[in-house]
């Protein structure tokens, strides 16, 4: 978000007068008010990008995906954990079983902060087993991994505790999210004041949807959105389908961005956000196309910053 002199009509003495008086109090004041932490850095694409060029690397050399249980999604997770390791996370593999396979959720932790206070970011690792699954949900993890990066860069403290959540086998019943979940002590889960969720963030023919889950996590967003002049919409496509909603389900405040899956965009959403209309939001949705061409930079560059937004925003 982005955010007439009549002193001349004023008597010199008079306005010295006034300023001794004042000029005390003000300093005083500036000096006890609380300082506000800094604005979240720009996301730099490029660095979002080149973690999708790794993700697409390890689905062409491992069977062509990322899927659950499969070497592909193994891979993607020992690439983001290894980054997060470098940069001083602290990480936790979850292991768990699903439909006679082994699947891993990546839990990091970035040190201090209000335990008691915790703001979490994530986004399903899994593809589907037709293809490398880099918009879905590619983009998301790598946005997040990004944005976690960031953090660490600028070294920022925030007031609540930071943790960022990379999860498995969404695409076969949200499985990896609901075990988290399911998993946490009821003290724990009323300790997580926002969880954010970023599923297909750089569709092709994207729009800019908004989850309306929890209104202060929704005006974050939409008051960023605001701020570069892109409207939104609410997000209804993906409603409940995605990995928040297990902790919606847990009474966790939830919220998060989408770009569209298989619907189909109207003539009233091109004319206000470009693309074609008549045309689904990601053709490639589930499919072997869902590769690195199958990106829309603009769309992946405002929401990484977007998400970037919403952490700062929501942690100081």
């Amino acid at each position: 978000m982005k955010l007439s002199v009549s002193a001349r009509a004023v008597a010199a003495g008079g306005l010295a007068t006034a300023m001794l008086l004042t000029g005390g109090a003000v300093a005083d004041a500036a000096s006890s008010a609380p300082a506000r932490a800094a604005a979240a850095p720009d996301i730099p694409l490029a660095g979002v990008k080149a973690h999708l060029s790794q993700l697409q690397s390890i689905a062409t050399a491992i069977g062509g995906n990322r899927a659950h249980g499969r070497p592909g999604y193994k891979a993607s997770l020992d690439y983001l954990k290894a980054k997060l390791d470098a940069a001083g996370y602290t990480t936790t593999v979850q292991q768990f079983t699903a439909s006679g396979r082994t699947g891993y959720n990546l839990i990091a932790d970035w040190p201090g902060g209000d335990a008691n206070q915790v703001v979490m970011a994530g986004s399903h690792l899994d593809s589907v087993s037709s293809g490398p699954g880099i918009n879905d949900n590619g983009s998301g993890s790598a946005a997040v991994l990004e944005t976690a990066l960031a953090v660490s860069r600028a070294q920022y403290k925030p007031t609540k505790h930071l943790r960022f959540a990379w999860w498995g086998a969404e695409e076969i019943g949200l499985v990896g999210s609901r075990h988290y979940v399911n998993r946490l002590a009821t003290g724990d889960r009323s300790r997580i004041s926002a969880y954010l969720n970023f599923d297909m963030i750089g569709s092709p023919n994207p729009g800019y949807f908004v989850y309306d889950d929890d209104p202060a996590i929704e005006k974050t967003f939409k008051d960023y959105f605001t701020g570069i002049g892109v409207p939104t919409e609410i997000e209804t496509e993906g409603d409940g389908r995605s990995d928040h909603a297990p902790f919606k389900s847990a009474g966790v405040p939830v919220g998060g961005l989408f770009t569209g899956a298989s619907r189909t965009k109207t003539a009233a959403q091109a004319a206000k956000w470009g693309g074609t209309a008549g045309q689904a939001f990601d053709r490639c949705y589930h499919s072997s196309c869902d590769t690195t061409a199958n990106i829309n930079d603009t769309a992946l560059n405002r929401n990484s910053d977007a998400l970037a937004h919403a952490v700062w925003e929501l942690s100081e």
